[in-house]
This record gives C-alpha cells, sequence and structure tokens, in this order.
C-alpha cells in the first residue's frame, strides 16, 4: 500500500506538472513574470530602475507569505533597449521561460515590438514605463498601463508653459516610436492652443550625437524646448545649448529618467523640468511612498527615483491583480481581476480599469531640478 501511495503521489505531480497552469509560469508555490528592459547600454539606469522597484515590491509580498502561497519569481532579461532584442526577449520568456505574464518592460519601441507577440500568445503585459498610445489605442485586452500617457504629459508641459506666456516652443525627440508618439503629443496639444512648433529636431536612439540637433534649435530661438528622449541625449543637448548661451526652458516627459537626468546634467541641471507620473517619491507623505521607501531600504538601495517608483507601482497593481484572481489563478482569471480594480486607491495613487479602458491613472505633475540635482515639487 505504502508503494502504491508513493505511486500515486507521483503520478499526480506529474500530472499537474504537465498541466495548463504549470505551462503559464504557475506552480502551487510559486508564480513566474517576465521583464525585458534596457539593463546595459545608453538607457541602462531605466531598466535597472524599474527592476528594482518591481523587485522590492516583490521581496515584501514574498516575506508576507506571496500571494495565496505563491511566491513571485522575476525573470529580466536585457534588451539593451533594442526592438530587436525585445521581440527576442519576448518570445524567451513566453516560449522557453512560461512565465505567467508580463510586467515592467522600458521604452516604447520595445513595447511595440514586444506587442504582437504577446497579442498572438495572449498573455497579460502589465505596466510598461512607456505612455505612448500604441498601447492604448487600439484597446488590446493584454495590456494595462499603469500610468498615465505622454499626450496627458506634452498637454501639462504645453499648458503650463502657455500660461506664462511662453508660446515659441520647439521639440527635440528621439526618432523612433517613443520620439514619435511625444512629438505627436506636443503637436496635439499645440494645435490645440492654434500654435505651431517653432522647430524640430532628432536623435538616435541610443546616441548623444547631438550637435546638428543643437544648431537647428538655437538656430529658430525658441523659448522652451519639449524634450523626447532618455538621459543620455537630453542632457547633451542642454549642455551644448547652454554652451551656446540660449536662452532656452527645458522640459523633459517622465520617460527620460529624472535621476540620471540630474545625475548627467551636474550643475547644468539647475532649471530643467521633468513631468511625473507616480507621487513624488522622496517625501514620505503618501502611504505608498513612505510603503515604497521601506521597501527600498530592506532591499538595500539607498538611491530612490521615480522610475524605481513607477515599477513598485506597476508590481504592487500586478499583486493587487492576484489577489483578487483568486488560488485558481489563469490568466484570463487575472485580466478580469484586474478589470475590478475601479477606482481602487494604492495609497496616494488611484488606479481604474474597466473592462474596455485599461489606462489606469491620469496622474501627471511638473518637477523641475535643483541646486545639487534634487527634484521639487
Amino acid at each position: 500500500m505504502k508503494i502504491l501511495r508513493h505511486l500515486l503521489s507521483g503520478l499526480a505531480l506529474a500530472a499537474l506538472a504537465c498541466s495548463p497552469a504549470f505551462a503559464q509560469g504557475i506552480t502551487a508555490t510559486t508564480v513566474t513574470v517576465g521583464q525585458s528592459a534596457a539593463l546595459s547600454g545608453p538607457a541602462s539606469e531605466l531598466g535597472i530602475e524599474m527592476r528594482q522597484g518591481l523587485l522590492a515590491y516583490f521581496a515584501t509580498v514574498n516575506a508576507g507569505g506571496g500571494i495565496h502561497g505563491r511566491q513571485i519569481e522575476l525573470v529580466s532579461l536585457d534588451d539593451g533597449y533594442e526592438p530587436e532584442r525585445a521581440a527576442a526577449n519576448t518570445r524567451e520568456l513566453i516560449e522557453r521561460r512560461n512565465v505567467f505574464a508580463l510586467i515592467g518592460y522600458v521604452g516604447t519601441p520595445t513595447s511595440q515590438a514586444a506587442v504582437p507577440i504577446f497579442t498572438d500568445a495572449k498573455v497579460p503585459f502589465i505596466g510598461p514605463f512607456t505612455g505612448a498610445e500604441l498601447l492604448r489605442e487600439p484597446f488590446n485586452r493584454y495590456v494595462f498601463n499603469v500610468r498615465a500617457s505622454y499626450f496627458q504629459e506634452t498637454e501639462r508641459i504645453v499648458d503650463h508653459l502657455v500660461a506664462a506666456g511662453t508660446t515659441r516652443i520647439a521639440v527635440f525627440h528621439q526618432n523612433d516610436a517613443y520620439g514619435r508618439a511625444g512629438l505627436a503629443g506636443v503637436e496635439r496639444a499645440m494645435a490645440k492652443r492654434g500654435l505651431p512648433i517653432a522647430a524640430i529636431a532628432t536623435v538616435e536612439r541610443n546616441s548623444t550625437d547631438v550637435a546638428g540637433a543643437a544648431r537647428a534649435l538655437a538656430a529658430a530661438k525658441p523659448a522652451a524646448v519639449i524634450q523626447i528622449s532618455a538621459y543620455a541625449s537630453c542632457a547633451a543637448l542642454v549642455k551644448a545649448m547652454k554652451n551656446d548661451d540660449a536662452p532656452v526652458q527645458f522640459f523633459n516627459v517622465s520617460f527620460v529618467g529624472s535621476r540620471p537626468l540630474a545625475a548627467a546634467l551636474g550643475e547644468d541641471g539647475h532649471g530643467v523640468m521633468v513631468s511625473q507620473v507616480v507621487p513624488y517619491p522622496f517625501s514620505g507623505v503618501e502611504p505608498v511612498v513612505r510603503e515604497y521607501r521601506s521597501a527600498m531600504t530592506a532591499a538595500g538601495h539607498e538611491a530612490l527615483s521615480f522610475t524605481s517608483m513607477e515599477g513598485f507601482l506597476a508590481a504592487k497593481v500586478f499583486v493587487e491583480g492576484l489577489r483578487r484572481a483568486g488560488p485558481n489563478l489563469s490568466r484570463k482569471a487575472l485580466i478580469d481581476a484586474l478589470e475590478s480594480i475601479r477606482r481602487h486607491d494604492f495609497g496616494g495613487f488611484v488606479v481604474n480599469f474597466t473592462d474596455s479602458d485599461h489606462n489606469g491613472s491620469d496622474f501627471v505633475e511638473l518637477t523641475i531640478v535643483g541646486r545639487g540635482g534634487r527634484f521639487m515639487r
């Protein structure tokens, strides 16, 4: 009888291991999620910080026993902020690593490359670090945006400038899907006010060759430049134009990477502005910020940032979906559970999903770089 019990137990485990749940990155004790992000190269700080935020929250959850008895495991692959590598990583994560869901991808072109892959595989794609419309329109049931859009960020920036009497506004953008998404947002905001864009200049992805862009923009004599690129090229442009003594205000959208931007600018950063889509991570006023700071400290991370705060929030929303989905977890159950998050306050950050709208937040505020690279509201 003892031998028979062992045999039956072995057969049961074998059957469970071959079940659809296991194929979807779920076991009785774990749930595995995947991330493709820039962990090396000129945009690596963005991927590293996003990953830190994800892991900080997952570690807190796991220390408390996980969700319905399952520990959350994260598999992160480096794409260097290149679309082709992101596509290959997405296939690897879904087809070979058998992840349950994807979370915290970094960038518009990389996310765009992943869309047809995860959509075809029906894998949830949660909290990407991008505000591009291509992840919002047309509606995709597998995409859950935790943050506000680039349209909302650029509207806020243009509104701020025009209200202050600044109407001669130029755009510097990365020459890819991300840059074009931000440019479209500025064009929309300017057209709404009947204003032309003073000048447009570009930079290639993962490049800091901005000399031509700086000359073109300086010749147009704008009062403000809205930058839609990553921190290295944006810092290079600010330095180049300040060296020409051009009296220009510089504005950036959140994807720039606020902390590395300030570090790259040094003393040239004073007065540069960045729109943010998550609560201010340095004050500890909101409950979710205090929770974030505690988790980062426990994980051994002294440097706080808006980007790791965004990763932390993406993880928090995902875990709330797991909690609502219950112990009988499936991808469909997770999607249904996330769609049940209606005007939910995560401690100072409200998220709202429905079965026809997966754009969770419209939170946008402006920050400015002060002396010593510190951000102020």
